[in-house]
């Protein structure tokens, strides 16, 4: 029982020690901006719906861009070009001090489609960056418009955006007299949020595999257990695996305890997660096809929450080995190999989670009587505070391209009520928006590694 509400404890309320020196400011670095114009499109002979698809198309790309606001100075200009699409004027804007211009042109398709045409010109080197044709529908129109928006900014960096990626998270909308939490999914902007589950009991600690197509989510799940002379109903902490496709659901561990914590290692059949049937909470690595079972960490204290980095050569950690909970890494191709305390901010840590290239750690820590965020090398050095003042900060991840973090911010919305939220900010600290409103209680985001 102890092990369950120290889990519990950790990983769905979060924590954190002492003080770490060097640490950099909320919103400290800075760092040079490209200014890209996306200019207004070509008009051909568009029907009324055709002209409103046209005009929703070009705001969902320029409120793409905007995420990228600390990349780019400005994705709008207020002197229009005049015919851009066909003729650019590329010297107007290096007057201007624009880098990179977007001209368009939409022109009519069947029913309230558009064929939507883009170019994308270096204004410096006066050389066109890309050239592409799509069509549009209203149906599809903001789907096709983040895979615009993606095709757009590739052409200028080189690297894929985060447009086309996803966010998994846990939500208790739909709870009663008893509390409820199930899984959903929505664009990486917020919009077009889908359930994925109606379990009607409360999942906790959802992942998605490295291919999108399974996600793993522990639930509590309630069993009868038969004696002699009754029957009793226990609750126990079950590991689940949903197939997105064929929305098959099955158990992958339902031991004794904690069953919870789980992420997927460099594929979908290897997995680590937090188990308690030997007593204490320790990692394992479990290969689910074969139901073959490793120990990452043997340790008196409690071992949870683990997170890897992708070519599977370093392991983090939260444990309470030290007396509170902290942040460890390891090497996880041995048992205890190498392990190293790396956090001494806070008097609690929690949900550490790699950046993408594995060099980086964003965590929680109880820092002057409330929740925020930090990052930190994943040597243990560069320090930096995320978040100061601005509500209760958790459950912090990366985006695919390491530019971004989501986290869920509990914030008060009157003298007695308080709501949890899934936000966005940039890797420095600048927060972005609000991606759930009206939802309910939003926890655990989890970004797709699309």
């Amino acid at each position: 029982m102890k092990n369950g509400f120290f889990f519990l404890f950790l990983c769905l309320v979060a924590q954190l020690a002492i003080a770490q020196d060097a640490v950099v400011a909320v919103g400290q670095a800075e760092q040079d901006k490209d200014k890209l114009v996306i200019d207004d499109p070509e008009l051909g002979n568009l029907s009324g719906e055709q002209k409103r698809v046209s005009a929703e198309l070009l705001e969902v790309l320029r409120n793409d861009f905007i995420f990228y606001k600390h990349k780019f100075n400005a994705v709008d200009y207020l002197e229009k070009g005049k015919n851009s699409f066909s003729t650019p004027d590329l010297e107007k804007w290096l007057a201007n001090g624009v880098s990179y211009f977007v001209a368009g042109r939409m022109d009519p398709a069947p029913g309230s489609s558009v064929d939507a045409s883009f170019k994308v010109w270096s204004v410096l080197t006066k050389k066109e960056l890309y050239s592409g044709k799509i069509r549009v529908s209203a149906e599809g129109l903001r789907p096709t418009a983040h895979s615009i928006a993606d095709a757009l900014y590739r052409s200028v960096t080189g690297r894929p955006s985060i447009f086309n990626s996803k966010i998994l998270f846990i939500s208790d909308r739909t709870s009663g007299k008893d509390i409820e939490k199930e899984l959903y999914l929505m664009d990486f902007d917020g919009r077009r949020v889908d359930k994925l589950t109606n379990f009607n009991s409360v999942v906790l600690s959802p992942s998605i595999s490295p291919d999108n197509s399974k996600i793993m989510f522990s639930l509590i799940a309630t069993k009868k257990e038969v004696s002699r002379t009754k029957v009793r109903l226990i609750k126990n902490i079950d590991l689940k695996l949903l197939d997105l496709k064929t929305k098959n659901l099955t158990t992958v561990s339902d031991r004794p305890g904690i069953n919870s914590g789980a992420i997927f290692g460099t594929n979908a059949d290897t997995i680590y997660l937090t188990l308690s049937f030997s007593g204490n909470a320790d990692v394992y690595e479990l290969n689910v096809s074969s139901g073959r079972m490793r120990k990452i960490t043997s340790h008196y204290g409690d071992d949870v929450d683990p997170s890897i980095t992708r070519d599977g050569s370093l392991m983090t950690f939260l444990t309470n080995r030290s007396g509170r909970a902290h942040i460890y890494t390891l090497n996880p191709t041995e048992t205890e190999k190498d392990v190293k305390r790396i956090s001494f901010v806070g008097q609690f840590n929690a949900t550490p989670r790699f950046s993408p290239d594995g060099k980086e750690i964003v965590f929680t820590s109880w820092v002057d009587n409330g929740f925020d965020l930090y990052r930190i090398g994943a040597d243990g050095n560069n320090l930096v505070r995320l978040t100061k003042g601005s509500g209760s900060n958790e459950e912090p991840a990366y985006s695919p391209d390491g530019e971004f973090i989501i986290f869920s911010s509990k914030r008060m919305v009157s003298r007695r009520k308080a709501v949890q939220d899934v936000y966005i900010m940039n890797r420095e600290g600048e927060i972005l928006g609000q991606l759930t409103q009206n939802f309910g209680q939003c926890f655990s985001p989890q970004w797709t590694n699309l």
